[in-house]
């Protein structure tokens, strides 16, 4: 968890979201969730649908009051206390914008700047999300990529200092995928910090100085990806040898050995020292190994291993 210091412009404390029945009874979407996002870095926020990130960015963004806890934003600022003076400091990119469909791109960053404080200037805003060459369009003959960019397009015409992307490349193609990623780096080099969230874990793998992952309304990991990935053990896999039974293998230090349709499957903590053993003993025996793979474990396993894990998610305790 990161530690809460006066470099953070992000400080989430023990905040609790609750619907429905008041007196701690009901749903909690958020329950009791800490972190910190210091200047300029880039967090991401993942989970399960239902997990409660969105209710968390809706606190974070000012849209609704935690139930209990706090949060701050550029030191003592409460996003919902204190909105007139956090606002334009902030951008915001919704899943879906709700464009007006019949007026252009230009139009309607135009329209946006009007409503945004020290915007930058329109022509700027739209090359630099890639959309310099659709500035006469119509929104309603976008593609659901370039309406993604347009969202973003309008997030950051204020140049804001926190910058909160939900889903940014949804509907993207790869390529515009990867020019948003580039975007996103631009800004961040900038000293914007960002809180992305996302399905995409490779954005977050890439992307991200640090995240965390919650699921039924707490965060159940959290840290650089590093961090969370060696929470999980490795994977070592090859044939079954032939005239080798599963108790004739040595345990290789595994912590578990298993022969699935015919292939082995070891998971270890140290994936060298496992795969080591298995090749040494192999050369020993004269036995070829053969489909051998070795792989580390990845941010995917561990968020799967995580959304696999049954809690009393509905009634707050």
């Amino acid at each position: 968890m990161e530690p809460i210091t006066p470099e953070n412009v992000i400080e989430v404390t023990d905040v609790w979201r609750h619907y429905g029945v008041a007196e701690k009874k009901g749903y909690a979407a958020v329950r009791g969730v800490t972190f910190a996002v210091g200047r300029g870095e880039l967090f991401a926020l993942l989970g399960t649908n239902g997990a409660g990130k969105t209710s968390t960015i809706e606190l974070l963004e000012g849209h609704s009051k935690p139930t209990e806890g706090t949060i701050r934003l550029f030191g003592s600022c409460d996003p919902v206390r204190d909105r007139a003076r956090v606002r334009p400091r902030v951008g915001v990119m919704l899943q879906e914008g709700g464009f007006a469909s019949d007026l252009t791109v230009s139009e309607t960053v135009r329209m946006w700047a009007r409503c945004t404080t020290r915007a930058r200037p329109v022509g700027e805003a739209i090359a630099l999300t890639g959309l310099a060459a659709r500035a006469g369009t119509l929104v309603k003959n976008l593609s659901g990529g370039e309406k993604r960019r347009l969202d973003l397009a309008l997030a950051v015409l204020g140049s804001p200092e926190v910058l909160f992307l939900d889903e940014p490349t949804s509907g993207m193609d790869p390529e515009g995928r990867r020019e948003t990623w580039e975007l996103i780096r631009e800004l961040q080099s900038q000293n914007t910090t960002i809180v992305l969230t996302t399905h995409y874990l490779e954005e977050a793998e890439r992307l991200a100085d640090h995240l965390a992952i919650m699921h039924h309304g707490r965060i159940a990991a959290s840290g650089t990806t590093a961090d969370i990935v060696s929470a999980h053990p490795s994977s070592l896999y090859f044939a079954l040898p032939p005239r080798v039974t599963l108790t004739d293998l040595p345990a290789f230090g595994a912590t578990s050995v298993e022969e699935r349709n015919g292939t082995v499957h070891l998971t270890t903590d140290d994936l060298q020292f496992t795969a080591t053993q298995a090749l040494l003993w192999a050369r020993e025996g004269g036995i070829t190994l053969t489909g051998l793979h070795a792989r580390s474990a990845s941010l995917e396993e561990a968020f799967l291993h995580i959304a696999r894990t049954d809690t009393d998610k509905d009634l707050i305790p």
